[in-house]
């Protein structure tokens, strides 16, 4: 299914997100030759100055990108509701055994909840962002779709924003490729043209993720073991790893096992085990079925019943056929049936979906999964047992 992309409302002025990268400097650039009444904001969502923030630059990147095209730039600080709205529950997740994405919670609550609120008192009547996606406003509502540079598109980031957010969104590069943005900022004199993008999470930076988390959630050592019980050594706490990790598990080889890596498979929560296989396609890192909480569709809520489409269980993911069963009722769950059994499905993540490039929605993955034989199995609370006896 194809989109065109809605940036062309001129009507009211607009407000861009400079972040101080490429990609919103070049939304803006955009939005400014279509004609449109563009203004600026750059807003910070962290507030610990230390060695691994770039806020600081990053804003007076903003401002230079502001000067040459013109326009007025504001700053705001979120950091409050940033802190309550989803680093809380970013650490909830964590410490429950879950593996959370906060940048769909910051899109929803951040950039397109306080954020925009914040952009339409001071007059917008628009938002727009750097974001790789496309957006079609109709009659009777708004549709999100895939940016045309799959390799960049970042739907499954926005599939939470609310109807009367992505109603007053627009995505100036959800028509180009990343290539097309670089060029265009070097062609058009923007500082920020080669400046390299910024990766992981928000907050973190490129800090080391566990000696980021250490700090707000204690060490609980507990036992590594395989999937038969047997002691390989020691973790330092069951929400530093994640099912299919295999990197910083400090087992290495072992007697008597094979000269093959390990991964996570699961947490037995009640024992503080952590549970590593040595196959990455081990049966216990497979899933064929699971359930999806806290639902969110974009302007297609389906009937009661079951319904065929495709889901991402993570980002970069490719595209996986799926049918999915929507029980009836508010606030019931969703059931995936994949058509083949998938690779670490991690409960905390987000399940997004697809009917070709239109997102539909998503959730959160549940801990309930099906191994893809028909045995139901819980990677938080793990059943030894019943591992045993599977595999």
């Amino acid at each position: 299914m194809s989109a065109a992309n809605s940036n062309s409302a001129t009507a009211g002025t607009v407000i861009v997100g400079i972040s101080g990268g490429v990609d919103s400097a070049v939304a803006a650039l955009r939005l400014c030759e279509a004609g449109c009444s563009v203004q600026g904001l750059f807003m910070s969502n962290w507030d610990d100055d230390d060695a691994y923030c770039t806020a600081a630059g990053d804003f007076q990147d903003a401002r230079r990108v502001c000067e040459i095209l013109r326009i007025p730039l504001h700053r705001a600080s979120f950091a409050a509701e940033y802190r309550g709205r989803v680093f809380a529950h970013f650490l909830r997740e964590y410490a429950a055994g879950g593996t959370p994405n906060p940048d769909v919670l910051c899109n929803r609550e951040i950039k397109f909840g306080v954020c925009l609120e914040h952009m339409q008192r001071l007059g917008a009547a628009w938002i727009a962002t750097g974001h790789y996606a496309r957006v079609r406003h109709e009659p009777d509502g708004s549709r999100l779709f895939k940016a045309v540079d799959g390799a960049k598109d970042q739907s499954y980031f926005l599939h939470g924003l609310r109807p009367a957010a992505l109603a007053r969104s627009l995505f100036p590069l959800g028509e180009m490729t990343k290539g097309e943005v670089r060029r265009i900022a070097h062609e058009a004199g923007l500082p920020v043209h080669d400046k390299p993008d910024s990766t992981g999470i928000c907050f973190i930076g490129e800090r080391p993720f566990a000696q980021f988390l250490g700090r707000y959630l204690p060490q609980s050592p507990g036992p590594i073991e395989t999937d038969a019980g047997r002691v390989l050594g020691r973790h330092r706490g069951l929400p530093f790893y994640t099912l299919g990790q295999r990197a910083g598990l400090g087992i290495g080889g072992r007697a008597g096992a094979r000269q093959a890596p390990w991964y996570v498979a699961a947490k037995d929560a009640a024992r503080n085990a952590l549970i590593v296989v040595q196959s990455q396609d081990h049966p216990l890192l497979l899933c064929g079925r699971f359930e999806v909480a806290d639902l969110h569709w974009l302007n297609c809520a389906p009937a009661d019943g079951e319904f065929a489409c495709a889901v991402k269980t993570r980002y970069r993911q490719r595209d996986l056929a799926c049918r999915v069963r929507v029980a009836a009722g508010a606030g019931a769950n969703a059931e995936v049936h994949l058509g083949e059994p998938a690779r670490a499905v991690t409960p905390g993540q987000y399940a997004v979906f697809y009917d070709g490039d239109r997102c539909l929605g998503g959730g959160v993955i549940a801990p309930a999964f099906d191994r893809g034989d028909g045995r139901r199995h819980d990677p938080i609370t793990y059943n030894h047992e019943f591992a045993a006896e599977g595999t």
